[in-house]
């Protein structure tokens, strides 16, 4: 048979190059494969250094500072890691999953912070563990972000309205052991028959050593809370913010009036008799500021030691004072102190120089710090007259003097 002739060696030419070509092709994909696998053994190595590779280390210079934990199977001198730092690192990539919801207000409207130029701050943010939230890209870390557990609150603001619970909130939520819901979950006054499940859904995330966080202030004049709360847990930190019955009252009454226009004079709404000047405590402004009253319900489930109660006017004149008394109730370090604040005049409130998830100054937002309207003399007088007994037994339950009779 004669041998092919040069048609024939065509075919013999292709079958090399498609072998070629199935090669490259397999190669490419055995090389894909290897990069997830490795990506893969990367990202399960990230999770382990969370929490088991981590360990105490021992005294000594070598092992690190006191309060740092050392990676398992590593070189002590290289693997020492500070707990907070740790901490303060996941929350930090929590930032870049997603922007909190933006906070309400004691009505239950958004009270969103105000960005001031940072000129108002007066120079540099504090430094220390609380003062900022670094804006770095996230890392291989973000792989971290899920962890931690819901728990129930084990610190609850419960009072009162407009007595400054909402800038304390924002203020502690600086802390990095401090994680806090940003809307009133009102559970333990509206919403009890969802159940303890539904409640800690509403929670945020905590790691070891963190505290859980809630405000709600109507849970201070509500009967059934008391009661609702010690259920949950008879150990539950309680943080009531106080103020000036009087000045709390116009305060109440103007935020009304900025959403009611053309609702009664406040001192119309004061009195049940103008002539005979008899008070109407049924009217809310009023009846929330009687302390003492509601104060006994509380005091029939929770011991006076287990409530801490902050001065709203301090709060104003010395937030770092006041931030203080609450860490030490709280056991946390006392990291918040007054190079986080700055007094904006304007406002008349001080403001953070670096709030939660911002590298820039924040104020509450334009509905807090309104004007007050012109309120007859008389009507004040006879205000402070009726709510005097009732300020001194408050004295007395707290053994605390707020002042307000001086």
């Amino acid at each position: 048979m004669a041998p092919p002739g040069p048609a024939g060696a065509h075919p013999a030419s292709a079958e090399p190059l498609s072998r070629s070509i199935f090669r490259k092709f397999l190669l490419m994909l055995c090389s894909l494969l290897t990069s997830l696998y490795v990506f893969y053994c990367l990202a399960e190595r990230c999770q382990s250094l969370a929490g088991p590779a981590v360990r105490p280390s021992g005294g000594g210079d070598e092992a690190g500072a006191p309060g740092r934990g050392a990676l398992a199977g590593g070189p002590r001198e290289l693997a020492v890691w500070p707990a907070a730092a740790h901490r303060k690192r996941l929350l930090q990539l929590r930032q870049w999953r997603g922007r909190r919801p933006p906070a309400l207000r004691d009505d239950g409207e958004e009270a969103a912070w105000e960005e001031e130029p940072p000129g108002l701050a007066g120079g540099p943010g504090g430094s220390g563990a609380g003062s900022s939230v670094a804006e770095a890209p996230p890392g291989t870390l973000a792989l971290l972000l899920d962890e931690g557990s819901k728990q129930l609150p084990q610190a609850i603001i419960i009072g009162v309205k407009k007595g400054g619970t909402r800038a304390l909130l924002e203020f502690l939520r600086v802390h990095p052991d401090v994680r806090a819901v940003g809307a009133e979950p009102h559970f333990f006054d509206r919403s009890y028959d969802k159940g303890l499940a539904w409640y800690r859904d509403l929670m945020p995330r905590t790691l070891e050593g963190q505290i859980t966080m809630e405000k709600t202030p109507s849970y201070f004049v509500t009967r059934e809370a008391p009661a609702r709360i010690s259920a949950m847990s008879k150990d539950t930190k309680l943080i009531v913010v106080v103020r000036d019955p009087v000045t709390r009252a116009i305060s109440d009454y103007t935020q009304t009036l900025s959403k009611r226009p053309d609702i009664p004079t406040f001192e119309s709404l004061t009195f049940k008799n103008r002539t005979t000047g008899l008070i109407d405590t049924s009217w809310s402004a009023i009846q929330i500021g009687i302390y003492a009253k509601h104060l006994e319900h509380w005091l029939r489930h929770f011991p006076i030691g287990q409530m801490l109660f902050v001065s709203g006017e301090r709060l104003i004149s010395d937030p770092a004072g006041e931030l203080g008394r609450v860490q030490d109730f709280l056991g946390l370090k006392r990291i918040i102190t007054d190079k986080h604040f700055y007094f904006n005049k304007t406002k008349g409130f001080p403001c953070l120089k670096k709030a939660e998830g911002s590298s820039k100054p924040h104020c509450l937002g334009k509905t807090k710090g309104r004007t007050h309207p012109e309120i007859d003399r008389e009507v004040v007088r006879r205000l402070r007259e009726f709510y005097r007994p009732f300020n001194l037994k408050f004295y007395q339950m707290t053994g605390q003097d707020f002042g307000w009779d001086g």
